[in-house]
Formats: structure tokens, C-alpha cells, sequence
């Protein structure tokens, strides 16, 4: 009989910023790849995530619940439990072959696949290893980008073609330290990037953001981050670098010396030092992205060679957004747009429209009923949540009026915990542990949240209603935590 139910591939990125994609806009780089899934599909510019940060965010694709729910709340201590029920697993009763290769970060082995290859924690760009499913720890030859693609299409090759498929491809990139592959050394060197209109952002209403430390002028480091290692070998100590072959590292070498020599003699300090950090960081990280976007496309055209795009759903997504420099940021974590806001890019045929834009509110929590409602599988009444092809198949149908936010890790870059509320033209923010604090930001007066309104009596209105709203979200997705501290801190 022949297949009727789609193909599912969905393929998740590492700190990927919409900043960084010409779909999205920008002009800092192309991404031809990601922009034809745009362009043959519908491209999301409003997808948020629950909880920016890795690990947390593919527990809430998996299981189509908030991190309180799922029990991943953080990359500090969490660790997936895999009994759970998760999209796949539904699928999996629903007749398809599930998979998930590349980058996986739950601290747990995969549950409900018919196949996994996964990379250790946060996995290495070059010659990675791999978690096998026979228990055994395998290396493999290349740039992680590209071997990652290649055991796809492995695994693609070798799969029951009588049966549906469902496979998740995460990606590395663009992880911290935006190591490039070597295809892609200097492909942006010839470019003076702008800053950021508030890279030298001062953060004179805003307390949470005063304690932070991901400052590129503080946090960013020059070995680690930078390549920058100096004159006494400790390159070959970074983990990054000791792993490389012989030919490979003579290619970076080759590259990041030079530049290093050039540093050194400029003698930078103060805020050209501060600028030259970003530089350094948007041309690798950039460069990174090259090598993400390029295997997409050959997800693509695998697809294309097999006569299957035309039965097969591709969603492309990060697991977050991240900094380019804004406020003199990299990473993510804040509920502030830069970070909680994600890319997210869906291709399927005969449903979506080509060329759509939608300004509906969706998340990555919205992934897994939106794979099973495609699939024909009931969607399982504990998840939180909610279809989008109903947005998609009808230009009148009503979305949310307002999206919820929880971030836990009290530890790295000093971010404080914090959960708020967004709706069209405001957002609300409860910080709370490292900082205790409330914030108001209006999104259409003031786009890059540089001004916090809080304590000005002209909104004290508008902070009742959303504070409202909060409480709504809160007992609608069972917060316990939230209410708990919105209850000892009235």
C-alpha cells in the first residue's frame, strides 16, 4: 500500500540567531538553504521558546510541555527522563521509524527511536565522538557539521522505505567556540561588521542586566573564544585543537596565526580592543553558520534526489535565539527578544503556502502536537502545546493573545532566574534569586528593551492587566514555582 502519512524532518540548531539569516533579513551573512525552506514554506516571525537555553529546549520540543512539566530545567543539573512520553515515541505507535542524529544534550539516552547517534554533551566540531546505540563511544573522521549530514544520510539510505520516517538532525553549530570548518576560514575577513546600536549598552534601568557577566568586552575569552592562545603552546591543550589531525591543524594554523601576530603587534586597548573582540567573534561565528546552512541544503537536495520533498515535512529551527553583539552580548538565557525569540522555518507541501509570513505567536512547545496532528496521531490531552496548522490552513484563524517565559539556571553568566509574560505591545518580567526585580517593557515604543517602566506611574494600568495575564498563563501551564513566588512576594 502506498505511503499516505508525511515524511518528518526536523532539523535543530545550537544558539543559531535570526539576526544571522537572510530570510530573516539580515545582511550580515546568506543562508541560501534555510531561506528556501522560507521560501517553499512558511517563514515564523514570531516563534518563541519557553526556556532559553540547549538542553531545556529539546526536552520542550520532545515532549510538547514546559520544562517544570518535562523535569529538564536547566543544563546545571537536570537529566532527561527518557520514560516520559514524547512526540516520537507517539509516532513510533503510529507506524513511522523515528530517528535522531547529532547533537542531543539530555544527559540521558534516547528513548522511542528506532535509531539514535548522538554527540557526548555538547560534542566537538572536529573529528567528534559519537554515543552509538551498542553502548560504544566511536570517532569519526571530519568536521561535525558534514559528519553529522553523512550519517543522515546513511541512516536515510538504509531506513524501511515502505514505512513513514520522523528524523530529528541537531546540529552543533553554532555552539560556543564558533570553530570553523576549514572550507569557511576567512570567508568574512574582508568585512567590517556595524555595531550594534546599543553594543555599549550602560543598563541604567535594568538590575538583572547590571549583575550579568556575557559582556564580549568582559566574558569573552581570547584562547578559548578568540583563538588567540599565545606564544607557549596552549592551544594544544584546548580540547578543541588537540583532537585535530595533522592536515587540519596546519589549516587553522595557518589561519588564526597570522592574525594573532597581527593582534599583538596592534596593541589594542579600551574600546578597540572591545571591538576587535566582536569582529573576531562575528566573522567565526558567522563562518560557523556557513557550514550549517551548506548541509542543510544537502538535507535538501537528498530529499530533491529521492523523490521525497514533495511528501515530506521540514521544519528548520534553533534551539534559541542568541546575541550578536546587542546590549554587548553574546549567548542567550534573558526573555528579552535577542534570545527568547528563535528562527524557526517550515516546509510542507500541498499545506503550507509557499511564501507564507506569519505574525501568529508560536513556540517550540507548539512542535510536537503539530508533527502529531500532521501525522493523524491523537495528540496526548498532558501536552501544553498547540497545533499550528490550523494558523497555517486558515488566514483567519485566531492564535494566542500572549506567550509565557521560564528561565531557571541561577549559575552561568550570572542570569538571573526569571519568567514574565509577552503580548503584542508589552512585556512583563519577574526576576527573581540573584535579583529581585520586576520589569515593563513597551515593545512598540521601545524595541530593544532599553528602558525599563516598571515604577512609572503612566503604566501602572497597563502592569495590572499583564500582571492579570500572568497568572492566567501560570495556572493554565501549572507553574507551581512561579505562583509560589508571585505568592510570597506580593
Amino acid at each position: 500500500m502506498a505511503q499516505t502519512k508525511p515524511n518528518i524532518v526536523i532539523i535543530v540548531s545550537d544558539d543559531h540567531a535570526y539576526q544571522a539569516i537572510s530570510a530573516y533579513g539580515s545582511k550580515l551573512m546568506q543562508t541560501p538553504n534555510i531561506d528556501r525552506i522560507a521560501k517553499e514554506g512558511v517563514r515564523f516571525d514570531k516563534a518563541y521558546v519557553t526556556n532559553s537555553i540547549c538542553g531545556p529546549s529539546r526536552a520542550v520540543i520532545l515532549t510538547g510541555k514546559y520544562s517544570h512539566k518535562n523535569g529538564f530545567k536547566d543544563n546545571e543539573s537536570s537529566v532527561f527522563n527518557g520514560d516520559q512520553d514524547t512526540f516520537v515515541k507517539q509516532l513510533q505507535k503510529g507506524g513511522y521509524q523515528t530517528a535522531w542524529i547529532g547533537k542531543w544534550h539530555l544527559e540521558s539516552k534516547p528513548q522511542g527511536f528506532d535509531f539514535w547517534q548522538i554527540l557526548p554533551a555538547q560534542g566537538q566540531y572536529y573529528n567528534p565522538d559519537f554515543d552509538m546505540m551498542d553502548g560504544t563511544k566511536k570517532r569519526f573522521d571530519g568536521y561535525v557539521s558534514n559528519v553529522i549530514e553523512d550519517v543522515t544520510e546513511d541512516w536515510l539510505n538504509k531506513r524501511d522505505t515502505s514505512k513513514p520516517f520522523c528524523l530529528v538532525i541537531g546540529h552543533k553549530a553554532t555552539h560556543r567556540v564558533w570553530l570553523p570548518d576549514t572550507a569557511d576560514l576567512g570567508k568574512f575577513d574582508n568585512i567590517t561588521f556595524p555595531l550594534p546600536h546599543n553594543f555599549y549598552d550602560t543598563y541604567t534601568t535594568r538590575p538583572a542586566a547590571k549583575v550579568q557577566d556575557m559582556t564580549i568586552a568582559k566574558t569573552m575569552i581570547m584562547g578559548y573564544d578568540l583563538k588567540m592562545f599565545g606564544s607557549d603552546g596552549a592551544e594544544s591543550k584546548d580540547g578543541n585543537f588537540s583532537r585535530m589531525n595533522a592536515k587540519q591543524r596546519a589549516k587553522i594554523d595557518a589561519y588564526y596565526k597570522p592574525i594573532e601576530v597581527d593582534f599583538n603587534q596592534k596593541k589594542l586597548t579600551g574600546n578597540a580592543l572591545i571591538e576587535w573582540k566582536f569582529q573576531r567573534y562575528m566573522r567565526d561565528y558567522l563562518s560557523t553558520a556557513n557550514s550549517l546552512d551548506r548541509n542543510i541544503g544537502r538535507t535538501l537536495n537528498y530529499l530533491d534526489k529521492h523523490n521525497l520533498t514533495k511528501n515530506t515535512i521540514v521544519i528548520y529551527l534553533s534551539d534559541q535565539g542568541f546575541y550578536m553583539g546587542e546590549h554587548g552580548w553574546f549567548d542567550k538565557r534573558w526573555i528579552y527578544e535577542e534570545s527568547f525569540r528563535t528562527p524557526m522555518v517550515m516546509r510542507y507541501p500541498g499545506v503550507v503556502r509557499p511564501g507564507t509570513v506569519s505574525n501568529n505567536f508560536v513556540m517550540n512547545l507548539d512542535i510536537a502536537p503539530t508533527l502529531l496532528d500532521a501525522a493523524g496521531v491523537a495528540i496526548p490531552k498532558d501536552e501544553q502545546g498547540q497545533s499550528m496548522l490550523p494558523l497555517l490552513k486558515n488566514k483567519n484563524a485566531k492564535g494566542r493573545d500572549a506567550i509565557y517565559y521560564h528561565y531557571y539556571e541561577n549559575g552561568e553568566h550570572s542570569v538571573s532566574p526569571h519568567f514574565g509574560v509577552r503580548n503584542q505591545g508589552y512585556k512583563l518580567v519577574r526576576f527573581y534569586k540573584r535579583v529581585n526585580a520586576w520589569e515593563l517593557y513597551d515593545l512598540n515604543k521601545d524595541p530593544n528593551e532599553m528602558n525599563n517602566l516598571y515604577e512609572q506611574k503612566a503604566y501602572r494600568k497597563i502592569i495590572s492587566q499583564l500582571k492579570v495575564k500572568l497568572n492566567q498563563l501560570i495556572d493554565k501551564y501549572d507553574d507551581q514555582d512561579a505562583k509560589k513566588i508571585l505568592t510570597e512576594n506580593k
